[in-house]
């Protein structure tokens, strides 16, 4: 028996198939984050003489859903493995909708006590399990579709469509901010982006039904050969560690430029909450224009320039930069120059963690050191950012970013050069 990845006959359908389902999971996981602080005066007491309190709750429950994520890119990794790309692409879709939709009918603290943070917290572990599974199975749905000398190019619609969905949900919030009333968003507003998003992930769940699947099983022992679970880090546990040091760098400059910076700008610069969104959404919209070129690049010129650029950039800018928000002017410049850093990332990083597995694990050993990478260093940075704050040492979190950078890049300097080899099948 073998296991093959197919080649797609019409990859421009592949890509929307890939990137409507992933804007539409990255619209509902991002929304959280723009209307933190709405949640946090609603779902959390807050503490007798510390108004973080809340902020910092909701932002640890950004953290825990961030935990669910390398269960779901285990899970539904080995799903897409065994069973095909599409059908654990389906999957992670319904998940999102459904954790969407508990999120806007959560109870206040006011009305159900402590069973409101209790059922916030269920909705962002099925939404943590749902991210987790959607970058393991999209990311090696999108490479395999791509064709020869493409894989960069195909690579980058990855955050071209989740930074799509983060657009939304920025302007969504950015324009509730602008329309309503304070009142307006603590009573209810906060709730209408994630019932949205529920209705939303029903579109993205038709879209990818039409989907070519890109794994083929040949031969009539597919069904008892298919890998289990653990086998990708059993049998490649170098590869798996690999996959961690290649994204560690990448991940909390990701998270901290693309969700934690307007929540920085409030904290440490006093940058008014609706400028700070209006920043994130300018420097988003030019974040995704820039990805189809860093894909295009390295398809011509190699991954490891734009990795090394990224990982040395960030790992010698970051403290400078964040230090030189004063306002919603500097803001923009500094959250536009981390961007154009940042696409020596994520513009490749689906090609590149795709080209380091076979395809009979690579689903499976892509989606687990991947999220459990993003968990650990990604999905904390907002917290350890307020708690950095709250500890009355806000100037260690930019060292802190740049040391995880520096790591990255010592990475990349031994990383073998991947992009002009045939895909592994």
């Amino acid at each position: 028996m073998t296991q093959t990845t197919a080649p797609a006959r019409r990859p421009a359908r592949q890509l929307l198939a890939a990137s409507v389902g992933n804007a539409v999971e990255w619209y509902d996981w991002y929304t959280y984050t723009f209307l933190a602080t709405y949640i946090a005066a609603q779902i959390f007491p807050r503490g007798a003489d510390n108004s973080l309190v809340p902020l910092l709750s909701t932002f640890a429950v950004f953290a825990v859903g961030f935990f669910m994520r390398p269960v779901g890119g285990l899970l539904m990794g080995a799903v897409a493995d065994r069973h095909g790309r599409r059908a654990a692409l389906t999957v992670t879709i319904l998940l999102m909708g459904g954790s969407s939709l508990l999120v806007g009918l959560t109870p206040t603290y006011a009305l159900a006590g402590v069973f409101a943070p209790v059922i916030l917290v269920v909705a962002r572990l099925l939404q943590g399990l749902s991210v987790g599974g959607e970058f393991a199975a999209s990311t090696t749905f999108l490479v395999e579709s791509a064709g020869p000398g493409r894989r960069g190019l195909f690579s980058s619609f990855q955050y071209v469509s989740t930074t799509i969905g983060q657009l939304a949900a920025s302007g969504i919030a950015a324009a509730l901010v602008a329309g309503f009333t304070d009142a307006q968003m603590e009573g209810w507003g906060w709730r209408v982006p994630f019932l949205l998003g529920a209705v939303l992930s029903l579109v993205g769940f038709w879209i990818r039904r039409g989907a070519q699947e890109t794994l083929a099983l040949d031969g009539e022992r597919a069904v008892t050969s298919r890998p289990g679970l653990f086998e990708a880090l059993r049998r490649h546990p170098r590869e798996s560690l690999l996959i961690g040091g290649i994204t560690v760098g990448g991940t909390i400059a990701y998270y901290t430029w693309t969700s934690y910076l307007p929540t920085y700008a409030e904290l440490n610069a006093g940058v008014d909450k609706a400028d700070a969104l209006l920043a994130g959404t300018v420097s988003l919209t030019f974040f995704a224009l820039l990805q189809p070129l860093g894909g295009l690049l390295s398809d011509r010129y190699g991954r490891k320039p734009l990795l090394l650029f990224f990982g040395i950039g960030f790992a010698l800018l970051s403290v400078v930069l964040l230090r030189s928000i004063s306002g919603f002017g500097s803001l923009l410049l500094v959250q536009c120059a981390g961007m154009v850093l940042l696409t020596g990332f994520t513009s490749i990083s689906a090609a590149v963690n795709a080209e380091i597995f076979p395809a009979r694990v690579r689903a499976a050993g892509i989606g687990f050191p991947y999220s459990l990478t993003v968990a650990l260093f990604g999905g904390t940075a907002p917290y350890v950012g307020t708690l950095f704050k709250e500890l009355g040492r806000p100037e260690l979190f930019p060292w802190y970013v740049s040391a995880l950078c520096l790591v990255s890049a010592a990475v990349y300097l031994r990383l073998p050069e991947s992009a002009h080899k045939e895909l592994e099948r």
